[in-house]
């Protein structure tokens, strides 16, 4: 990547970086939680030991809680490492590790159920709050950003919680039906599987929902990233903003605009007498409030001509009267350079500025790797042609009839017909207006 442009990713590399991050945060999470379930059951247990007594007769079903908890911090420490580690084998088979993850969560919950009721002999177990965590996991598999996977998980904890209440209340070990466990009722654990499977669907749309925020945060980053990359610093904030919303400009289409073009007089003896050093700050000063204008009247610098530029007025986003925009802005910049020149902060300083108006051709030119958005057509030669003939006429300011006829009346008002005048390159006559500065006698 070069270095100042953004990095362009796709919607989808930048999705999978997310994924990879968000299973990292999951497992953290899942760890965090199981902790401190841990810590809370330790602390419930210290309190109410006499009582847990009456309903396991044994710690038996403590201790395995606790087990129960290591092993599965261990696993989701490794879930944590193996995903930072390789996140490339991660990211292709995510799928596929995302569901034998939650199959494995779920399945390991619905064994240590089991163990408990095994080894002690009740299912007591099966109705208290430890068979809450399968909505930890059930919640949880919202950060994989997965639908089918967050149904996938309520249904397995479902089925597999009503899959252990039934075998224990109906029939259990050797033991005949009517020795099993009747305090365990269907409507008890039909109801919780239910529940499971509601949650299961409601964390999918919630999963769904996310992704679909995440899909649009990332092709609406990575337009601008494009905008950005396309036009560097050559338009605002605001304009980079437009064409965001109008992308259709940036294909090649025919379209009125109005061009600039800038000249500052006598740079060439301007260098000769003075260090690169001053040079470079005199033309900083100059093209510093000039590109202001420029972008404060939505125009675009399309390139610097190492004494001057060329801007565009309507193009790539039409706004407004381009005509209208671009003689505010060179009237803009010759008042600003003539309160500069007077404020000490420049030396004195002329310039030639011609505008036109006509049909371009604009739109992205060049291959898939590097690409340059360009206005073409007769309209950028008029207006370059139009801007010399500021020497011949000694003045600051010269436009064409096409732009003159498009502007208000107290803007026409500031300019003066010439003559027709014909531009190097063309045999057509050309109608003239100058700007008159009715503020000083000498012209810029």
């Amino acid at each position: 990547m070069q270095k100042g442009k953004p990095e362009l990713l796709s919607v989808k590399e930048a999705f999978n970086i997310e994924i990879t991050k968000s299973e990292r945060l999951r497992a953290i999470i899942l760890i965090g939680l199981l902790g401190l379930e841990a810590v809370f059951l330790l602390v419930i247990y210290f309190f109410y030991s006499e009582e847990y007594l009456q309903m396991f007769e044994s710690n038996i079903a403590i201790y395995a809680i606790l087990i129960f908890t290591f092993v599965l911090i261990v696993y989701e420490s490794l879930i944590h490492y193996f995903v930072g580690k390789k996140p490339e084998n991660f990211l292709q088979n995510s799928h596929l590790f995302s569901f034998i993850n939650g199959f494995s969560e779920v399945t390991l919950l619905s064994l240590l159920l089991v163990f408990i009721v095994e080894y002690s002999n009740q299912t007591t177990i099966l109705q208290s709050p430890a068979t809450l965590t399968y909505f930890i996991f059930i919640a949880l598999s919202t950060f994989r950003l997965d639908f089918k996977l967050s149904v996938f998980t309520g249904a397995l904890a479902a089925i597999e919680y009503i899959g252990i209440s039934i075998y224990y209340s109906t029939y259990y070990g050797t033991y005949p039906i009517d020795s099993a466990h009747p305090d365990l009722t269907g409507m008890q654990y039909l109801g919780q599987g239910l529940i499971l499977v509601i949650a299961g669907i409601a964390s999918g749309f919630v999963a769904d929902l996310i992704r679909k925020k995440m899909d649009i945060s990332f092709r609406t980053m990575n337009e601008k990233n494009e905008v950005i990359g396309l036009f560097g610093q050559q338009i605002s904030q605001q304009i980079a903003n437009s064409i965001l919303e109008n992308r259709k400009e940036l294909t090649g289409v025919r379209k009125n605009v109005c061009v600039m073009f800038l000249d500052i007089r006598q740079f060439t003896s301007f260098v000769d007498h003075h260090q690169p050093e001053e040079v470079v700050s005199y033309l900083n000063k100059l093209f510093g409030f000039m590109i202001e204008s420029v972008e404060s009247h939505y125009g675009v610098i399309n390139q610097f001509l190492g004494d001057g530029f060329m801007a565009t007025f309507g193009a790539p986003v039409t706004v407004g009267n381009s005509s209208q925009l671009a003689t505010e802005t060179a009237l803009e910049i010759i008042d600003k350079i003539n309160t500069e020149y007077q404020n000490g902060n420049i030396p004195e300083t002329r310039i030639g500025i011609g505008l036109h108006y006509d049909e371009a051709v604009t739109g992205n030119i060049g291959s898939s790797s590097r690409k340059q958005y360009s206005i073409t057509g007769k309209v950028v030669i008029m207006a370059s042609r139009i801007e010399q003939l500021n020497k011949k006429y000694n003045t600051s300011l010269l436009i064409s009839e096409e732009v003159y006829n498009q502007l208000n009346k107290n803007t026409q008002n500031t300019f003066e017909w010439i003559e027709k005048s014909k531009v190097k390159g063309s045999e057509k006559l050309i109608s003239l207006f100058k700007f008159v500065d009715l503020k000083k006698e000498k012209p810029l």
